[in-house]
């Protein structure tokens, strides 16, 4: 088998992205088979196969692409297939499902990261304490140490599944806030919670982003503090 058939047959198999480093060990004894025997050069014929495959899958023959993704490589399909495939996937399984205080909590926290609860709800205009276990639970943010202040609260950012679930390589390769709402929109579009698919997204940019409290009665029941981490409680 070639080279570049092992390389395509790992990353087609594999669930989150793959390193370089992962890959060259799996087929080092294979470049070795072949008379190479110097890491540095074993590691070089991997990556020149890794671009091949690249610029193969990137032709418009294909629906699917090979991306480096969070540091690793994986298959997606290709931007303009996503209607097809976004129907074909909700045939098979309930999707991930966040409210719009999910969503805009979230979006705080991937331009703010790491941020605590209190900077948040000074951004959102609402307590959003209870919206964090929801993201917590979903692996899209994850804890990052305590804030060096007044009651250490608890620092909270993006995780590799945030990455992963948006394309994108690092947190670096976020747009801008309005591209980035966009990106929500079409990401979650179906798979908002129905009571709130009503309501309209508030800006994230400024610190009066308050949800009307008669549209969104259960905005509201999500937001309280009932549901803070118990970590959170310990402050």
């Amino acid at each position: 088998m070639s080279l570049k058939a092992q390389l395509e047959a790992i990353i087609y198999a594999t669930e989150t992205p793959i390193t370089l480093e992962q890959m060259t060990s799996l087929v080092k004894d294979s470049v070795v088979a072949e008379g190479v025997s110097e890491d540095a050069e074993i590691k070089s014929r991997v990556r020149s196969c890794l671009v091949e495959l690249v610029g193969e899958y990137g032709s418009p023959d294909h629906g699917i692409e090979i991306r480096e993704v969070a540091g690793g490589y994986r298959m997606s399909t290709k931007p303009e297939q996503h209607e097809v495939v976004r129907a074909f996937a909700k045939s098979l399984k309930p999707p991930i499902r966040l409210s719009l205080p999910a969503l805009e909590t979230l979006a705080v926290i991937a331009y703010k990261q790491p941020v605590t609860v209190p900077e948040i709800n000074d951004i959102r205009g609402v307590d959003s304490g209870g919206v964090i276990g929801t993201l917590l639970e979903r692996k899209l943010i994850t804890t990052s140490g305590r804030k060096q202040v007044i009651g250490r609260p608890i620092l909270y950012k993006t995780t590799k599944e945030f990455l992963m679930r948006f394309g994108l390589k690092d947190v670096n390769e976020l747009p801008s806030m309005e591209e980035f709402e966009k990106l929500v929109a079409e990401s979650f579009q179906a798979e908002l919670i129905p009571a709130e698919t009503a309501a309209p997204v508030e800006s994230l940019t400024g610190t009066d982003a308050v949800p009307d409290p008669e549209t969104n009665a259960s905005v509201a029941r999500e937001d309280s503090t009932e549901n803070v981490p118990e970590a959170e409680k310990a402050g």
